[in-house]
């Protein structure tokens, strides 16, 4: 049997928001003041389709955001847990459920070569219109009051998990490494042999340590790292048992 390993992408796999990140293409790297106060709470989908507009309104080409995105840096670590587990895909799946974008996250893995590493993306899909204008949708839509409008996290694990069991595959553990508040809803629905990996410091791990504190814990086993080698060091772990 395989382990399951789940990865969040920003502040998880790269040390930055790619979403964020693609502002150095803006003019003088800034967005005016209207357009950033326009986020509204659990649309940022919607948010970041007006901040792409205004990149194509001043000229911004595909070309150009895409040598911007592949300068973002990977975390401390990743690229070595990344190789390690694209030489052990025989004993790990691999997914990336994000609130990114397909552009980004392609871009960003093909040029560091670990588009393999993963079996399936799960992120907001996004296109270049005729017009040269990034454009990007909802990843679907979902009754959890907990998720922002675009994504739970959650409903995708578990309908990925359901389509790998009609396919006769399940999975030893499951492995869920992430950082927001939004891999919350996800590590509720693990199991009690399965691990929450929250990055240290960051948002996930204080819900995580918050819920313990209320007396609710998770039901899953917790992990803290701060390096991706931290995970590596517990993957390794795994396979020698």
């Amino acid at each position: 049997m395989k382990f399951l390993l789940v990865f969040d992408f920003d502040h998880t796999i790269v040390d930055e928001n790619s979403d964020t990140w693609i502002v150095k293409c803006a003019p003088e790297k800034k967005l005016p003041n209207g357009l950033r106060n326009s986020y509204k709470r659990g649309h940022w989908t919607e948010y970041m389709g007006r901040v792409f507009v205004y990149l194509g309104d001043n000229g911004v080409k595909e070309d150009e955001m895409k040598r911007t995105m592949t300068t973002i840096p990977f975390t401390v670590g990743m690229v070595d847990l990344l190789g390690f587990i694209g030489e052990n895909k025989e004993l790990f799946d691999c997914i990336i459920v994000s609130d990114s974008n397909t552009v980004f996250i392609d871009w960003i893995l093909k040029a560091a070569d670990f588009r393999e590493v993963f079996n399936e993306v799960f992120t907001n899909p996004a296109a270049f219109s005729s017009t040269g204008y990034l454009t990007v949708q909802n990843f679907h839509a979902h009754h959890c009051a907990k998720c922002p409008k675009n994504l739970c996290k959650r409903k995708v694990l578990k309908e990925f998990l359901d389509k790998q069991l009609e396919r006769g595959v399940s999975y030893a553990q499951i492995v869920y490494i992430g950082d927001g508040a939004n891999d919350l809803c996800p590590v509720m629905f693990l199991k009690k042999g399965d691990i929450a990996m929250p990055r240290q410091g960051y948002t996930l791990e204080k819900k995580i340590s918050q819920l313990a504190q209320d007396l609710s814990p998770v039901e899953c086993s917790v992990l803290v790292w701060s390096s991706a080698i931290d995970i590596m060091s517990y993957l390794k772990l795994l396979i020698k048992e």
